[in-house]
């Protein structure tokens, strides 16, 4: 332009001109913080930042998703040992619910991915993508201190020994009646007629308080169905090959809940 002036198109350092004639004035225009942020590439949407974590990776280990399920479904199966064919649609069920828990415990959090927004306004001192906020009970419930020792922790632990200790003296006691073949109605059999399918449930239970997801609390209402049916099919085949004896040992015991207070109350008149 005429006077001088060079408007510097290709360089955010401009001059211009006040009036024809005028020295030029030189000037650097000041960027916003965000055009700044956006320039650079580091501008982050708020999602983006509301899943932003520093520390140690809790997500994203495979390894470890492999490791816990093969452990955790071998565990079972040493237990459970399925030979017939409801047996193994029992076994299968119950590996998907321990495959479904340990993708989102250590793999992908699609429940805290899904709950992202709510759980950022609702307790915005958390950090959604740690470890500890896998405890949703822990989380949602204002427990203090570490999840790992609270009373559902505690809770969830005692579920799981206590399943898994059922599952594997109620196999002892059933393998040892086929085996002689009679009616198994020693140990866990004497207190309810499906004590295995009884710790299936209360391992599953016992996870659902250390680590609700949403595939694992739908799953688990759909598998204790399973569960029922199967059991009420197993009774009519049982039935039909111990007909009387088995018709009177389902009169005093109950299918999956103990007694117990009949029997205290029996045991001591009250």
């Amino acid at each position: 332009m005429g006077g001088g002036c060079d408007y510097g198109v290709l360089s955010f350092e401009r001059t211009f001109c006040s009036h024809p004639g005028s020295a030029p004035v030189s000037f650097t225009p000041r960027m916003s913080v965000d055009a700044r942020f956006y320039a650079q590439g580091t501008w982050k949407s708020r999602r983006e930042k509301l899943m932003e974590h520093t520390g140690a990776p809790s997500y994203g280990l495979w390894r470890l998703v492999i490791i816990n399920s093969i452990v955790f479904v071998f565990f079972t199966f040493s237990f459970f040992k399925p030979n017939t064919k409801a047996d193994w649609r029992t076994f299968g069920t119950f590996s998907a619910f321990i495959v479904a828990l340990f993708i989102e415990m250590y793999g992908f959090p699609l429940t805290i991915y899904l709950m992202s927004g709510w759980l950022a306004n609702r307790f915005p001192q958390i950090d959604p993508l740690s470890h500890d906020s896998g405890h949703l009970l822990h989380t949602l419930l204002g427990l203090k201190g570490n999840p790992h020792f609270d009373i559902l922790h505690i809770i969830s632990n005692v579920l799981i020994i206590s399943g898994f200790f059922l599952l594997s003296s109620a196999w002892r006691v059933l393998y040892g009646a086929q085996k002689a073949k009679k009616l198994a109605t020693l140990g866990p059999y004497h207190y309810i007629r499906h004590p295995q399918y009884m710790a299936f449930i209360l391992i599953m239970l016992g996870f659902l308080f250390q680590w609700p997801t949403l595939p694992t609390i739908i799953m688990f209402p759909i598998l204790v169905t399973t569960y029922i049916r199967l059991a009420i099919k197993e009774e009519k085949v049982i039935e039909k090959e111990f007909s009387t004896s088995y018709r009177a040992y389902a009169a005093v015991t109950p299918r999956f809940v103990p007694s117990f207070f009949a029997r205290l109350s029996e045991k001591f008149r009250i």
